[in-house]
């Protein structure tokens, strides 16, 4: 079949997406030797408004309002820009989400409380030695900070990691969750979407078991906010954390977020007492008294400009809507492995991703030999994938910006570059 006809059925699909018009709405430089971004689902591009709307920002709210600019809005950003997060990627209703801190320190502040909140009900009911909730469930193919931040936490509450092994190529189940949580788990942790393969996990039927065995479960929705619709509320979750770079279109090091059920709040006290986070932030006073709702979970100064171009992104998702952005990532996503079946899968290249659209979220990934120098090869010449171990090339297409023409483009470099590869082995 010739590279034409894959670039004729791109056209097609280009002409048909609805969405098509929003991707104008994204910044590109000219110049640029972008010939395709195949890593959205590690830093999303910017929104072409952002550099009118930070100038904007600094002229007027920073350089004219100065510091009347907290009392006149920017004490409200966390919680508002939150709720609006919320309503539109999250499905959580208002006061609950907040964005503040990075993913890492969100991760540790809701886990400590978490832990630390099963462990005085422990204490309340007078529960000691085997009957004490001293595990945490995680799977082994989780992000590297989510293991980490739970060792360490493990580490400082004499608590024991228990590991659900899971395949690189898939992701964690719902009967595996219920074969690893008991009477003895306080907290479960897992990603909505596994960074290495994109396998979709069952947020519904995952919090389920999890409550069922009597324990507290947090999300990681770095993978998901922005591509897959996500519905914490319904989910009964109790906590969530994710990032906004990805497909929220945030920018590099831009603030994460925090979901606390509502039921929760008042009952979880997080282990960073900062300012902010105070009930009367401003009294200044001797000792910490959390303020009351959702605000309590933020510790120190918010970073108000870094949340400028979150918002820029957010207008976009609401005039898309999130159910049309999730259907054009399920089209993207088929046609990459369509593609990777027809043009790479003649030179040993694996699709590592599940095929089902309904188990796979936004972005594939495939697997060969020489991945690590391929991917190098193709960041040379514009085309913008990533290289996760072992031997895995992302395909991470963002929605938004993501034209079916550029995945052709891309899709037919990297059989180029895989063949350039097998000729000087």
């Amino acid at each position: 079949m010739s590279d034409d006809h894959f670039s004729s059925d791109a056209a097609a699909l280009d002409a048909r997406d609805p969405l098509a018009p929003l991707r104008d709405r994204f910044l590109t430089p000219a110049g640029t030797d972008l010939v395709a971004y195949f890593d959205g689902n590690s830093l999303g591009r910017p929104v072409a408004d952002v550099p009118r709307r930070l100038q904007e920002f600094t002229e007027r709210l920073w350089g004219d309002r100065l510091i009347r600019s907290w009392d006149e809005q920017w004490l409200d950003w966390p919680m508002r820009i939150g709720d609006r997060l919320g309503s539109l990627v999250l499905g959580a209703a208002p006061g609950q989400t907040i964005v503040a801190d990075s993913t890492t320190v969100l991760l540790y502040k809701l886990c400590r409380a978490a832990v630390d909140a099963v462990a005085a009900a422990d204490a309340a009911s007078q529960r000691s030695g085997h009957d004490r909730r001293t595990e945490i469930v995680l799977d082994s193919d989780n992000f590297p900070t989510d293991r980490y931040i739970l060792e360490g936490i493990a580490a400082e509450r004499g608590m024991t990691l228990r590991w659900i092994e899971v395949d690189p190529t898939s992701g964690v189940t719902v009967d595996q969750v219920r074969d690893a949580v008991g009477p003895r788990t306080a907290l479960a942790v897992f990603s909505h979407v596994a960074y290495r393969s994109g396998h979709l996990a069952d947020g519904p039927g995952i919090t389920a078991a999890v409550h069922e065995a009597g324990a507290l479960i947090l999300w990681d929705l770095c993978h998901s906010g922005g591509s897959v619709p996500v519905a914490l509320d319904d989910w009964e979750a109790d906590l969530a954390v994710g990032c906004t770079y990805k497909y929220l279109n945030g920018g590099p090091g831009s603030p994460a977020w925090a979901y606390v059920a509502t039921r929760h709040q008042g009952h979880l006290r997080q282990p960073i007492w900062g300012w902010i986070g105070r009930r009367d932030a401003f009294d200044m006073g001797p000792g910490y008294v959390p303020a009351d709702g959702i605000r309590s979970f933020i510790s120190g100064t918010p970073p108000i400009l870094a949340m400028v171009p979150l918002e820029a992104s957010l207008d976009l998702i609401e005039e898309a809507g999130i159910d049309a952005i999730r259907a054009k990532s399920v089209q993207l996503t088929d046609f990459v492995i369509r593609l990777a079946d027809e043009l790479l899968g003649p030179l040993g290249v694996e699709v590592a991703s599940p095929r089902e659209a309904d188990r796979r979220g936004g972005h594939v990934t495939l697997r060969r030999k020489g991945f690590r120098e391929v991917t190098a090869a193709l960041w040379s010449r514009g085309v913008i994938p990533d290289y996760r171990d072992p031997d895995g090339l992302r395909i991470g297409v963002s929605p938004l910006s993501t034209s079916f023409a550029e995945v052709a483009t891309g899709m037919l470099a990297l059989r180029d570059a895989v063949v350039e590869y097998d000729a000087r082995a």
